[in-house]
C-alpha cells in the first residue's frame, strides 16, 4: 500500500493546492521564461559569434540546423512534460512513493534517450541535412555543428528531464541557476574558441556541450541532496513500470506535438533555404530574437500542466478551473507587453548579430509577423498545458497536428509555390496558431466541463 503523507517543503518546493494563485503562478512562471531566455541567450551567442567573427555561411550554417535539433530532441524531451505531470499529480494526492518511482524512472529515461539520439542523430546528420537542401557553400559548416551537438545530447535530456523533476515540486529556480553557470561558461568558451583558437561553428558546438554538461551535473547534485519527495538516489535509477506508463501516457503525446510542430518548421526551414544564404541568416537571427517571447509563453504552459496537476491529484477541481484563468489572463498581458518591446527594438536587436543591412531589412519581416500575431500561442499554449496536466495529452497532440502541421505543410507545397516570397512564407505561422487555437479551445472547454466538475470545494485559493 502506498505510504500517503504530506511531503516535506522547503522555501523553493511549493504547495500549489493551497494559498493565493496568482503570486504563485507569477513565482513559479518567472524563473522558467528566465531560464528559457538564458538558455537562449547563450544559444544566440552561437549565432552572434559566428556572424560577426566567421563568416555568413557558419551564422547561416548554425541557423538551418535549428528545426532539425528541435525534432531529435522534442521527441524526448515530451516525456519530460509526462514526467512533470505524473510527478506533480503524485505529490497533489500525497502518494510519496509513487512520485518516487516516476522520480527514478524520468531519470532512466533521460540518460536512455539521451544516448539513442545521440548515435542516431551522428548517423543521420548527412542525409538530413541533404534532405533540408541546404546550399552546397554551407553544407559543411552545418554538418558539423550538427555532429558535434548530437554528441552532447546525453546532456541535454539529462538536463531537461532534472528540471521537470524540480518543476513538479513547484521549484523553478534551481534549474534557473544552474543554466546560468553552465551557460555564462558557454559565451567564455564561444570567444575563446572562435578568437583565439579560430575555429568556426566547431568552437560553438564545443561550448554548447561543455555548457549542457556543467548545467546538467549541477542538477544532479541538488537532486541527490534534496530533502524532499523529489530527492534522487542513483542506486534506485531504473523503469517502474507503473510509472513508466503513466508517463508514456501523457509524454508520448506531448512528443508528438512537439515533434509535428518540429516536422513543419522542416519543411518551413526548406522553403527558406529555396530564397537563399541571405534569408537564411536573416530567419536565423530573428528567431533568436522572437523565441524569447515565445519562452515567456511556454513558461506559463509548464506552469498550467504542474499546477493544473497538482490540483487534479488534490481533486481540487474548482481551483483548477481558477489557475487556467489566471494564467491565461497574466500570460496575454506579458506576451502583448514584450511582443511591444521586441517590435521597437528589432533593428537594434538584429543588428547584434549582423552588420548587413539586407539581412537586417529581411529579419525585421519576419519578427514583425510574429510578434502581431504572437498572442494567438497564448490561448493554444496555457490549454495544452492545462489539458496534459489533465492527462489528456493527446488532443492537443492531435489538434497541433491537423492545425499547426497541416497548415504549414500545405502552404509550403501550394501557396508558396505561387506566392513564392518570404512574406508569404512568414504569413503561415499566425494561420497555423489561429486555427489551432480555435480547436484547443473547444476542445479544453468540453474536456474541463466533463473533468472539473462545478461544485464547492476546500481551499480554492480565490485572489
Amino acid at each position: 500500500m502506498s505510504e500517503r503523507r504530506v511531503p516535506q517543503v522547503n522555501n523553493r518546493n511549493k504547495d500549489l493546492t493551497q494559498g493565493s494563485i496568482l503570486d504563485k503562478v507569477l513565482l513559479f512562471a518567472i524563473p522558467l521564461a528566465l531560464t528559457s531566455m538564458l538558455q537562449q541567450l547563450f544559444n544566440a551567442t552561437d549565432v552572434a559569434v559566428v556572424g560577426k567573427f566567421a563568416s555568413a555561411y557558419a551564422m547561416a550554417a548554425v541557423g538551418s540546423n535549428a528545426p532539425v535539433v528541435s525534432l531529435m530532441v522534442n521527441s524526448f524531451v515530451g516525456l519530460s512534460i509526462g514526467a512533470n505531470a505524473v510527478i506533480a499529480r503524485a505529490i497533489g494526492a500525497k502518494d510519496r512513493n509513487s512520485a518516487r518511482r516516476a522520480v527514478h524512472t524520468a531519470m532512466a529515461i533521460a540518460l536512455i534517450s539521451g544516448v539513442f539520439v545521440a548515435v542516431i542523430g551522428n548517423l543521420v546528420s548527412r542525409p538530413i541535412i541533404g534532405l533540408l537542401g541546404v546550399p552546397a557553400e554551407v553544407f559543411e559548416y552545418s554538418l558539423k555543428y550538427l555532429r558535434i551537438y548530437f554528441t552532447g545530447m546525453p546532456f541535454i535530456m539529462l538536463y531537461n528531464f532534472e528540471a521537470a523533476i524540480f518543476r513538479s515540486n513547484g521549484n523553478t529556480r534551481t534549474p534557473l541557476v544552474c543554466l546560468t553557470i553552465g551557460g555564462v561558461l558557454n559565451v567564455a568558451a564561444n570567444l575563446f574558441f572562435v578568437l583565439v583558437l579560430g575555429m568556426d561553428v566547431d568552437g560553438v558546438a564545443i561550448a554548447t556541450v561543455m555548457s549542457n554538461g556543467v548545467s546538467s551535473m549541477l542538477l544532479l547534485y541538488f537532486l541527490c541532496r534534496e530533502k524532499s519527495v523529489i530527492t534522487v538516489s542513483p542506486r534506485r535509477i531504473r523503469i517502474y513500470s507503473r510509472e513508466l506508463g503513466s508517463i508514456i501516457r501523457i509524454g508520448v503525446p506531448s512528443a508528438m506535438q512537439s515533434m509535428v510542430f518540429s516536422v513543419s518548421n522542416l519543411c518551413v526551414q526548406s522553403a527558406i533555404n529555396s530564397l537563399g544564404p541571405a534569408v537564411m541568416a536573416a530567419s536565423s537571427a530573428a528567431f533568436n530574437i522572437e523565441i524569447f517571447v515565445f519562452f515567456i509563453i511556454d513558461a506559463f504552459t509548464q506552469t498550467s500542466v504542474t499546477f493544473v496537476g497538482q490540483n487534479y491529484g488534490a481533486r481540487e477541481y474548482e481551483r483548477c478551473r481558477l489557475v487556467v484563468k489566471r494564467i491565461l489572463i497574466v500570460c496575454w498581458c506579458v506576451t502583448m507587453a514584450a511582443s511591444i518591446l521586441v517590435l521597437l527594438t528589432m533593428r537594434q536587436l538584429l543588428g547584434l548579430f549582423t552588420d548587413d543591412p539586407q539581412i537586417i531589412e529581411l529579419g525585421v519581416v519576419r519578427v514583425s509577423i510574429l510578434m502581431y500575431s504572437e498572442t494567438l500561442n497564448v490561448v493554444l499554449g496555457t490549454l495544452t498545458g492545462a489539458l496534459r496536466g489533465l492527462g489528456k495529452s493527446m488532443i492537443p497532440a492531435v489538434i497541433t497536428f491537423v492545425g499547426v502541421c497541416g497548415t504549414r505543410i500545405t502552404w509550403v507545397f501550394t501557396g508558396f509555390k505561387i506566392y513564392h516570397s518570404w512574406t508569404s512564407l512568414m504569413l503561415v505561422f499566425p494561420a497555423s496558431w489561429g486555427i489551432s487555437a480555435v480547436i484547443i479551445a473547444v476542445m479544453y472547454l468540453r474536456t474541463r466541463d466533463r473533468m472539473l466538475p462545478v461544485g464547492p470545494a476546500e481551499n480554492t485559493g480565490r485572489t
